[in-house]
């Protein structure tokens, strides 16, 4: 049994105790924390599209909740499968390019139940080591032999492979942009690396969907490698501004997964108000690609901003921004500085992120004006000094 005291004290000396801080408003990109009438632009939501607002999302969402009500009432499996859970996964498909999807109640839920059905004790999975705690969570949950490579290392992955592919089906899972440092995984590569070992491809795809690819199909659709990905899972509670999670592959593949992922076949089924709204994101994101062009647009600005005032830190290739602080104590003392001149952005400390390098992250949204932006970059360069 732990000893809950003395882990409590033990992370407050290394300054790794979490703590919640309510938000008593939030709108438009900006926030007000309980307690504090200071209204702070928030870079730490992942709502990139700023769809959680978005009129259609919202009106999808009522309509739903007139129809059916708050709940689903039971699994998908029993009572709770609705019209609109089949019309959502329809148009998931169509967006990832599939033949068919399966939702789930959120990423963790996902990732934690395809894994497991896909893989058993006699397999074997090859990770990223810098993947999401909930893959890692879902490989282990699996019983399978897990094999961890180096980030973005290819030529690592293919010398475990070499050494190991022999002794069983594998299963390679990786995400599509890595939400602590904001870059991306060389997915053409890996399409061809796992091509020609006869590997099955996972592409967790949550901080992409939405944001890549010309009609918001994710970076999979961006590099052209939807085919050779065959299963292309994500988030609805990112981009798409609602809640809960997908996957699509082959319609056999899907058949598999609702007879064997457990967190599916024991689960309530999405509100219907939420699958409603997440369709209605789905559809917005293929239909208007000005959301997206809008978005890069103020990625670029920030990061220009930035550069030009002589931040020479890595600032990547996506919407996740990491600012490298270091140790957690001193990322915590910036958040403060930050947020005395009104800005929002949240310390990722240990064990989210490696011993040593805690940092800030800022997640640009569509949100952010000219002047947000500005605002952020000049208290940025303030405090890096």
């Amino acid at each position: 049994m732990v000893d809950l005291k003395n882990w409590l004290n033990q992370q407050r000396e290394k300054d790794g105790l979490r703590s919640l801080r309510t938000v008593s408003h939030r709108g438009k990109g900006h926030l007000t924390l309980a307690g504090d009438d200071r209204e702070l632009i928030d870079f730490s939501s992942n709502d990139y599209l700023a769809l959680a607002e978005h009129p259609a999302l919202i009106s999808a969402a009522q309509n739903a909740l007139n129809q059916y009500g708050t709940g689903s009432g039971a699994s998908r499996l029993m009572s709770g499968d609705l019209a609109v859970h089949h019309e959502l996964e329809e148009a998931v498909a169509q967006l990832k390019s599939k033949e068919a999807a399966l939702t789930f109640g959120s990423g963790y839920m996902a990732n934690a139940g395809i894994i497991p059905a896909l893989v058993g004790r006699h397999d074997l999975i090859f990770s990223d080591r810098l993947n999401h705690a909930s893959i890692h969570d879902g490989c282990r949950l699996s019983g399978a032999h897990l094999v961890r490579f180096r980030h973005n290392d290819l030529n690592h992955l293919e010398d475990l492979l070499k050494e190991k592919q022999g002794h069983g089906p594998a299963l390679i899972v990786v995400e599509s942009i890595y939400s602590m440092d904001g870059d991306r995984c060389p997915l053409r590569e890996l399409v061809a690396l796992k091509e020609r070992f006869g590997c099955l491809l996972m592409v967790d795809e949550a901080h992409g969907t939405g944001v890549f690819g010309p009609n918001g199909g994710g970076v999979i659709e961006e590099d052209g490698v939807s085919t050779g990905v065959d299963l292309a899972m994500g988030t609805f509670g990112k981009a798409l501004g609602s809640y809960g999670a997908y996957v699509a592959g082959s319609a056999e593949m899907m058949e598999y997964l609702l007879n064997r992922a457990r967190s599916f076949i024991f689960s309530t089924a999405l509100p219907p108000a939420v699958a409603a709204a997440s369709l209605a994101a789905v559809q917005l994101v293929r239909a208007e690609p000005s959301l997206r062009r809008e978005l890069h647009e103020k990625i670029a600005l920030f990061k220009t901003l930035l550069r030009t005032g002589g931040y020479s830190g890595d600032l990547g290739p996506s919407q996740i921004i990491p600012v490298l602080i270091g140790e957690s104590g001193a990322a915590l003392h910036k958040v403060e500085l930050l947020r005395a001149q009104g800005i929002f952005a949240t310390a990722v400390r240990p064990p989210t992120v490696p011993d040593g390098t805690a940092r800030l992250r800022f997640s640009i949204t569509r949100h952010h004006s000219i002047a947000d932006l500005s605002q952020a970059a000049k208290a940025l360069l303030e405090i890096m000094e």
